[in-house]
């Protein structure tokens, strides 16, 4: 059953990005993961190839795709066993806030760089004793003349070491309604009042930069608010959907590659004369295993098919994004059983799989905060 259209266009992105992805990343992952951090020449070398922010006009230097093309690098990325470099999160989460909300100005500011590699970006939303409650961040925007004063502090702010450019969510502690305080300004590197705290030390997505971030009488200008004062929590919600969707992405595509190791390691490891594929429990894992992915990948692209219509879906993608990252998990924990001790050594890349779809369930707003939503949206 094919759900989504790819055009051979689509397909020779995808044939060039997994070359891309052969040469430039997988080599390299071993050391980013040391390093706790991707060098910032492979974003440039990510653009220069065409493969960040593919939805932008070509008047920027975009290429002007569907969102067929961002699927297409979620899902490379993931499926060559390496999480870190956040692509999607930089072209398909951050960036669109500028180029939806952004005026004129800004968008010709910055989006040839997040185009080209030049410029790496970052949302900012959750806090210290917040996380994932808008409601109930504490970080404050004042206005005082023709600038806005930031201050307070973010955590888990994934490209936080690399970020040129962060979108920061805050609040008018002048207005009483949690949700009609809150704006979103762009901050960018060196300005006065914005530190970076601690370069977080993660036990998943390792060569992920993920870092806290301090605001001390940030100055900004007011031109560096995007959209109108007090539309915050409308512009999070809009691009919401498609970010859940995006992990969801991530979360079936990682669990396919798992299941197809694990099948391969099984069918070539012999124990007692005999390969790991024979014995009936494993063969009844493995067909369990595979039957996940295979529900995952159909719920996920009719969702992909639906969002690319325009239909409105956050019931649908909240679901998805708790639904196929806890399926994600249950593979990645029983390929563990079926491979045993060797699983526990870092030279098989199911050790950092299994690491990496672990987090999954968290980030993006952890999947008690997406079961909430669901049931606020039916009406429960």
């Amino acid at each position: 059953m094919q759900i989504l259209n790819y055009t051979p266009e689509h397909e020779a992105f995808r044939k060039r990005l997994r070359a891309f992805i052969a040469r430039e990343v997988t080599p390299n992952v071993a050391q980013w993961e040391k390093d706790g951090i991707e060098p910032r020449d492979i974003w440039q070398k990510m653009g220069r190839g065409g493969f960040l922010c593919t939805d932008l006009d070509p008047a920027y230097g975009g290429l002007g795709g569907d969102f067929l093309y961002s699927i297409i690098v979620t899902e490379e990325l993931s499926y060559s066993f390496h999480t870190g470099l956040a692509a999607g999160l930089h072209s398909d989460v951050v960036v669109p806030y500028i180029s939806a909300f952004g005026n004129d100005a800004q968008r010709q500011k910055y989006l040839p760089g997040c185009i080209s590699g030049d410029i790496i970006t970052a949302i900012a939303m959750t806090e210290p004793g917040a996380g994932s409650d808008l409601a109930g961040m504490s970080t404050t925007a004042q206005q005082e003349g023709d600038e806005v004063v930031i201050n307070g502090s973010k955590t888990f702010i994934s490209n936080g070491i690399n970020a040129d450019l962060v979108i920061v969510a805050a609040k008018d502690p002048a207005v009483e309604n949690p949700y009609q305080a809150l704006s979103l300004y762009i901050v960018e590197t060196g300005t006065p009042g914005f530190e970076r705290g601690r370069h977080l030390d993660k036990m998943g997505w390792r060569s992920q930069d993920t870092a806290e971030l301090f605001f001390s009488r940030c100055r900004i200008p007011i031109a560096n608010r995007l959209g109108e004062k007090g539309q915050g929590f409308l512009m999070l919600m809009q691009k919401l959907q498609q970010e859940r969707l995006v992990c969801a992405v991530g979360a079936v595509t990682a669990a396919e590659r798992i299941v197809e190791w694990v099948i391969d390691y099984c069918k070539n490891t012999t124990v007692c004369g005999r390969p790991l594929s024979k014995p009936q429990a494993n063969q009844f894992s493995l067909v369990e295993m595979a039957t996940d992915v295979k529900l995952g990948r159909a719920f996920m692209e009719k969702l992909v098919a639906d969002h690319m219509e325009g239909h409105e879906i956050i019931i649908e993608t909240s679901m998805a994004k708790y639904w196929t990252t806890e399926m994600a998990r249950r593979v990645a924990d029983r390929a563990m059983d079926l491979v045993g001790n060797e699983a526990t050594l870092e030279k098989y890349p199911i050790t950092r799989a299994w690491r990496d779809v672990r987090v999954m369930s968290i980030f993006a707003g952890t999947n008690e905060v997406m079961k909430g939503i669901a049931a606020k949206f039916m009406g429960l």
